[in-house]
């Protein structure tokens, strides 16, 4: 079938100047260096510039709205991570977007495991050598041992809660306006662990922090000595998180097939792939089955947040 008017019009042109990836997230963090890889890829590809504009805060939700309120021109979109999109909806009353209603899901790209991991030079964890003997220490401290997350109702936090209600401990959960200020909170000793992405690998390598656990049932292939939080007595627990674009609502079918078509090739391109790999595994899809996606994990995450009793506003 032949698209005829605006829609049309869009594609024939597209893109005729700079598109904005818009990054809820810091620099440096997985979601910001996945946006900067794609972005280069399709700058190479597609003939025009796309730019980071980096919107901190609320765990995403500043950059996501903004995208929901642009328009649909192509030329703002999303680049995000489930949290955002698969958790705000189930804790912020006021969000001012909904996941389904106010974006066209593009493709995810990557697949990213957490990393538990502690600081070795902190007193308060110099002893730990193990997921249990920082469960034990929890356990006998209610209230003391301290987590830090990208956000309130990151993912981060909710595999925090997770850990703390599977070994039936209290835990104090620390935010933070993304990442990578967890990661230096971690490393100053403010908080006493972690479930960092993986751009901290480097950092567990140099030994300046040391990782006790992943969070998905497979191990990472980057850390193969590092067994996952499930091997250490925990067979039900497996969380990870993806990274994926998104275009508002209303922009045309053409333009946003064309931009998923782009994003795979991006992805498969070994010279793009390698830097790829080293923030996640790489997945890719069709935007019909992103919204599939989307939808279950939001069933998911509902049940994960009831088990662990977590509230924010509502």
């Amino acid at each position: 079938m032949t698209l005829t008017g605006v829609g049309s019009a869009c594609a024939e042109v597209y893109p005729s100047q700079p598109v904005k990836f818009v990054v809820g997230f810091s620099p440096g963090s997985t979601i910001d260096t996945v946006a900067r890889i794609i972005g280069e890829g399709l700058t190479q590809r597609m003939g025009t510039t796309f730019v980071i504009d980096n919107k901190t805060g609320a765990n995403g939700a500043i950059a996501a709205r903004t995208v929901a309120q642009a328009k649909p021109d192509g030329y703002t979109l999303l680049v995000s991570n489930s949290s955002s999109i698969t958790v705000n909806p189930l804790l912020y009353s006021d969000l001012q977007y909904h996941p389904l209603k106010n974006f066209e899901p593009i493709s995810t790209v990557v697949s990213v495991p957490f990393v538990l991991a502690i600081n070795p030079e902190n007193k308060r964890t110099a002893a730990i050598s193990s997921l249990k003997d920082l469960v034990d220490a929890a356990a006998k401290q209610p209230g003391r041992v301290t987590y830090g997350s990208a956000g309130n109702g990151n993912l981060m936090h909710l595999a925090g809660a997770q850990l703390a209600t599977m070994s039936k401990t209290e835990m104090v959960h620390v935010p933070y306006r993304g990442a990578a200020p967890m990661e230096a909170a971690l490393l100053a000793g403010d908080i006493d662990y972690g479930f960092d992405t993986l751009s901290g690998v480097p950092l567990m390598k140099s030994g300046k922090l040391k990782p006790l656990a992943v969070s998905t049932k497979e191990r990472w292939r980057d850390l193969p000595d590092v067994p996952s939080v499930a091997e250490q007595g925990y067979p039900d627990f497996d969380i990870s998180f993806w990274v994926g674009t998104f275009a508002p609502a209303g922009t045309p079918k053409d333009v946003v097939d064309r931009l998923n078509k782009e994003i795979a090739a991006v992805a498969n391109d070994p010279k793009f792939q390698k830097k790829l790999m080293l923030q996640g595994n790489i997945l890719t899809q069709s935007p019909a089955g992103f919204i599939e996606k989307i939808r279950t994990e939001l069933d998911q995450n509902e049940q994960l947040i009831q088990r662990a009793n977590i509230k924010i506003d509502k």
